[in-house]
């Protein structure tokens, strides 16, 4: 095969979702709906948060992050996967994957740690109820916010200054819907045995240690509610996590399952519908599972509405 150092590459061609020609247009208003409810729910909980005083607590700051994230790398990939669906060619231009594949992957990033911060969130509010506000105080939550959003940037920089030292081939289909580090890890014309090494090394630390911090977080919160005499007591505390769970557990499930098995098991085709699930379901869950089961924002949303109708 014929080499092309990835400096003089001009762009790609992404195959996108599919390559039958039918299905293109309905496929376009599919996500354009996914992406308004993703859009309309994240910013609609961001503007809640942001007018409720009752809400600014640090349950609901790490919340309101979460929706800012997932509306940020929603619209990295939406966007562009939209736009395939109604142009003849899907190119992306080189500088514009790199800047893709660096936002998608700080967003990424920061959302796996934005969770983390929200289960020891959760433990300090139901072990340590006593202590909550000193130990979650305004300080300590913008520290871990900006180690959210340092981890995010360093895993970035890490995957995408690899990404910039591959020898690409000439033939630059790239067999996906957005800049991916497997998908272009496919048109290399050299050994990609470090950048594999990267992918397992940092992707294993961006999901590990979040993965870790959730279940230590949530075996003392288990061991604290089991203690809790009360049904009513207990009840309230499951609550509590519940909707936290479903978005851990729907994030870092469809992330591993593409990331962390070898493409000789998971075919591409396969990845792209993990891709797919994590890239535009989940951000757009997340604001419905946040706000259909959580009674403070329901009540905040009430409070609005009913204003908004009295005026």
């Amino acid at each position: 095969m014929t080499a092309e150092n990835s400096s003089f590459l001009t762009e790609f061609i992404l195959a996108g979702l599919t390559d039958q020609p039918g299905v293109q247009i309905p496929l376009f208003f599919l996500f354009l709906g996914f992406y308004v409810v993703t859009v309309v729910g994240n910013l609609g909980l961001i503007t809640l948060i942001g007018l409720n005083s009752h809400l600014h607590t640090p349950m609901y700051f790490f919340l309101y992050n979460l929706s800012f994230i997932d509306f940020c790398y929603s619209s990295v990939i939406t966007t562009k996967m939209l736009i395939s669906f109604v142009s003849k060619k899907n190119s992306i231009s080189y500088a514009g994957c790199m800047t893709q594949l660096f936002f998608f992957l700080f967003f990424v990033v920061s959302e796996s740690f934005i969770l983390s911060a929200m289960a020891y969130d959760r433990y300090v509010a139901i072990c340590n109820p006593l202590l909550y506000t000193v130990t979650m105080s305004p300080q300590v939550c913008l520290l871990l916010l900006l180690g959210v959003y340092g981890m995010g940037f360093a895993g970035a920089m890490a995957h995408t200054a690899c990404m910039m030292g591959v020898t690409f081939c000439a033939n630059n289909l790239v067999n996906h819907y957005m800049c991916d580090i497997l998908p272009l890890l496919e048109r290399a014309c050299t050994s990609t045995y470090v950048n594999e090494l990267v992918v397992f090394v940092v992707v294993g630390i961006d999901i590990g240690v979040p993965t870790v911090t959730i279940f230590i977080s949530y075996a003392l919160i288990l061991s604290s509610i089991l203690h809790i005499r009360s049904t009513e007591g207990r009840s309230k505390a499951f609550s509590t996590c519940s909707s936290h769970i479903i978005a851990v557990s729907l994030f870092f499930g469809s992330g591993a399952f593409m990331y962390l098995k070898p493409s000789s098991i998971l075919p591409m085709n396969q990845g792209k519908v993990s891709s797919l699930f994590y890239t535009t379901v989940v951000p757009m869950l997340n604001p419905l599972i946040y706000s259909l089961r959580n009674k403070d924002v329901k009540v905040a949303l009430k409070k609005i509405l009913n204003k908004n109708a009295f005026s």
